[in-house]
């Protein structure tokens, strides 16, 4: 964030020198004991995400002006923007690569972290929180940087997983037992049944299991030889009559669940997973018909060239794609991308019947307009059209 001060415009007004330098004493006091509170005020989320960004940003740009951040200095900062989910996995992935890239280079390696729901985070950057490295939900909220100019069109093109570092699948989470027998889609219509998802508009989470469950929606149809597109908005429509929370992120959907808020939730299997490890008792049910998951990870090409950090995120996005951090990404409930973890833990993993992608859907580009548009049909099932 960029920051300015404008003076007021003076007036020709004839001073003696002794009351101008008077006038400035007391004014310079006035000025510093306002300036102060002005800045301990600011309390809201997004005035501390303001003053995150631009310290971020100041930090990163003093690094690259005060060296040339080759390997032969001796620190460097990374800014990391990141979408919520991603959070623990990455908080035990970043020290392996700040030792890994000290032990290489000698260089020790700042990483200053974000996060924020993927659509708020893709946001923020191309609202100038200048990250180095960004790690989303869905490959929409690339495009944006890509939009602005922040990142090359041909990203995806850039290594064999077309840019993707991670991939999960879209699962209903139950409480223990699963006491209202869940099985499929068509239970959470149900009255009584009180449903959680994220919301679309701000999270990229959401609107894979929006996806997830019109998707299904249109399979279901084609095996039954009737209209999909009616049929799934319906389906989509009588799920979206139980929900009883949306939140901003797919993290805080799954916090209100763990507060007792709701009877199932929609998420990515990696959140269900990773808590049930921890040893809360919840149920998986991995519908017949659901989505798979692809989540990007990208370097930000203006930035890192603007903060000389380009070696260091790179390495980072391909250190995120090794051997040794996929099995990081797999402990935290992920599925991963990488060719050898994929061989190895594909026996432990729940592959659906009826698994599709967003490509069986036409593609992102085709996704956004007929489901998210101003005239799509998530927005008609909100307006009950």
């Amino acid at each position: 964030m960029n920051s300015r001060m404008y003076s007021a415009g003076r007036g020709l007004v004839k001073v003696s020198c002794g009351l101008l330098l008077l006038a400035s004493l007391i004014l310079g006091g006035c000025m510093e004991e306002k300036v102060q509170p002005a800045l301990g005020a600011k309390g809201t989320k997004e005035a501390n995400a303001s003053v995150t960004a631009a310290h971020a940003s100041k930090t990163a740009h003093a690094a690259s002006t005060a060296a040339s951040n080759t390997p032969d200095d001796t620190s460097s900062t990374l800014v990391i923007g990141a979408y919520s989910v991603a959070r623990d996995a990455l908080q035990a992935l970043i020290p392996r690569f700040q030792q890994e890239w000290e032990q290489k280079t000698g260089q020790k390696l700042q990483i200053q972290e974000s996060y924020e729901a993927s659509g708020t985070q893709a946001r923020s950057i191309v609202g100038g929180m200048e990250a180095d490295v960004a790690l989303f939900a869905m490959e929409g909220d690339v495009d944006k940087l890509v939009d602005a100019g922040l990142v090359a069109s041909d990203w995806q093109q850039k290594d064999r997983y077309s840019g993707m570092v991670t991939e999960s699948i879209v699962v209903i989470g139950t409480r223990e037992g699963n006491p209202l027998h869940i099985e499929d889609w068509t239970d959470l219509t149900q009255q009584g049944i009180d449903v959680l998802y994220p919301n679309p508009k701000t999270s990229g989470g959401a609107q894979w299991d929006i996806n997830a469950i019109y998707g299904a929606g249109l399979m279901e149809a084609e095996a039954k030889g009737m209209d999909g597109p009616a049929y799934a908005k319906q389906l989509l429509a009588d799920i979206h009559d139980q929900v009883i929370s949306m939140d901003k992120s797919g993290r805080a959907s799954m916090a209100a669940f763990e507060y007792g808020v709701g009877d199932a939730i929609v998420t990515y299997e990696n959140e269900l997973l990773a808590r049930i490890k921890e040893g809360i008792a919840y149920e998986i049910v991995v519908p017949k018909h659901t989505i798979q998951i692809e989540n990007p990870v990208v370097v930000v090409d203006r930035y890192v060239d603007k903060h000389g950090t380009r070696a260091a995120a790179e390495a980072f996005v391909s250190f995120l794609k090794s051997e040794e951090a996929q099995q990081i990404w797999v402990e935290a409930g992920f599925r991963p991308v990488n060719e050898q973890v994929k061989a190895e833990t594909k026996k432990s993993q729940d592959i659906p019947e009826g698994l599709f992608t967003v490509e069986d859907m036409g593609g992102w580009e085709e996704v956004r307009e007929k489901l998210y548009s101003k005239r799509g049909i998530w927005y008609q099932v909100l307006a009950g059209l």
